[in-house]
C-alpha cells in the first residue's frame, strides 16, 4: 500500500504539476479557471430555477475575483518593462508596434484594475460612479490589448508563412545546407504553432471585455466557457515553460 502510495505522490506528473503551481502565473490560470467555470455552473444553476445553489458559487467566483487582482498587482510595472523592450529591438514594424501597444493596454488594464481591487477591500474609498468609471477604463484598456495582440498575430503569421514559402522553395545542394534549412523550417513551424496557440486564447478572451463594455450580448454560461478553456489553454502554455526548463 505504502508503495502505491509512494508512486502516486512522487509520480513525475505530480512534480510537474507542482512546479507550474510554484509560479505566480500558474497558480493564477488555476484559479482563472475555476473562477469561470463557477461562472458557467451559477449560470446553469440560476437557469434551471436552483438559485440558492447558485450562491456558493456566485461567492467563490467573487473571491476567486479578488485573489487574482491581488496577485496581479505587480504585474503593471512588468508590461512596462516588455513595452520598453519591444521600442528597443529590431524586427518587423508592424510586429513591433501591435506589441508595444499590446503590452501598453495591459499596463493600463491591470493598473485600474488594481485601482478597482484597492476600492474593492476598502483599502480606498471611491464613490459608487467612480468606481464603475474605474472598471469601464479597465475593460477598455484590456479589450484593446487584446485586439493588439490579435493584429500580432495576424502580422506575424503572414510573415512567418512567407518565410517558410520562401525556404521550402531554396534548393540546398550540400548535406549541410539541406539540414540546416530542415532546422529552420522546424523552428518556423514551432513559432507558428505558438503564434495560432495564442491567437485562439485572444480570439476568445475577447469576448469577455466587449462583453463588460456592453458591446455584445453574452451569457454568462458562453463567457463562463470562454473563460475555462482560455484558462486551460494558457496553462498549457506555462506548464511547457516550466517544464522544458528541467
Amino acid at each position: 500500500m505504502s508503495n502505491v502510495a509512494s508512486q502516486v505522490i512522487l509520480h513525475p506528473t505530480a512534480s510537474a504539476t507542482l512546479t507550474v503551481l510554484n509560479t505566480t502565473v500558474g497558480r493564477d490560470k488555476v484559479y482563472r479557471a475555476t473562477q469561470y467555470f463557477a461562472r458557467f455552473f451559477e449560470w446553469y444553476l440560476i437557469s434551471r430555477g436552483k438559485k440558492l445553489e447558485a450562491i456558493r458559487w456566485n461567492a467563490l467566483k467573487g473571491h476567486l475575483a479578488i485573489a487574482r487582482k491581488l496577485l496581479r498587482l505587480g504585474k503593471p510595472l512588468e508590461h512596462l518593462q516588455a513595452a520598453l523592450r519591444a521600442a528597443q529591438t529590431t524586427g518587423d514594424v508592424k510586429e513591433q508596434l501591435a506589441t508595444i501597444a499590446r503590452q501598453l493596454g495591459y499596463f493600463g488594464y491591470l493598473t485600474y484594475d488594481a485601482v478597482s481591487w484597492a476600492n474593492t477591500v476598502r483599502f480606498i474609498t471611491l464613490k459608487p460612479e467612480t468606481s464603475q468609471k474605474v472598471q469601464k477604463i479597465a475593460n477598455r484598456f484590456w479589450l484593446a490589448a487584446i485586439l493588439f495582440s490579435i493584429t500580432h498575430a495576424a502580422f506575424k503569421t503572414g510573415r512567418l508563412t512567407k518565410e517558410t514559402r520562401e525556404l521550402k522553395g531554396l534548393d540546398e545542394k550540400t548535406v549541410g545546407e539541406d539540414n540546416a534549412r530542415k532546422s529552420q523550417l522546424r523552428t518556423l513551424c514551432t513559432m507558428r504553432a505558438a503564434t495560432r496557440h495564442q491567437f485562439m486564447i485572444d480570439i476568445l478572451d475577447v469576448w469577455l471585455p466587449a462583453s463588460n463594455l456592453g458591446l455584445v450580448n453574452l451569457n454568462d454560461g458562453i463567457l463562463g466557457i470562454f473563460g475555462v478553456v482560455t484558462s486551460v489553454l494558457a496553462l498549457q502554455t506555462q506548464w511547457l515553460a516550466v517544464n522544458a526548463k528541467k
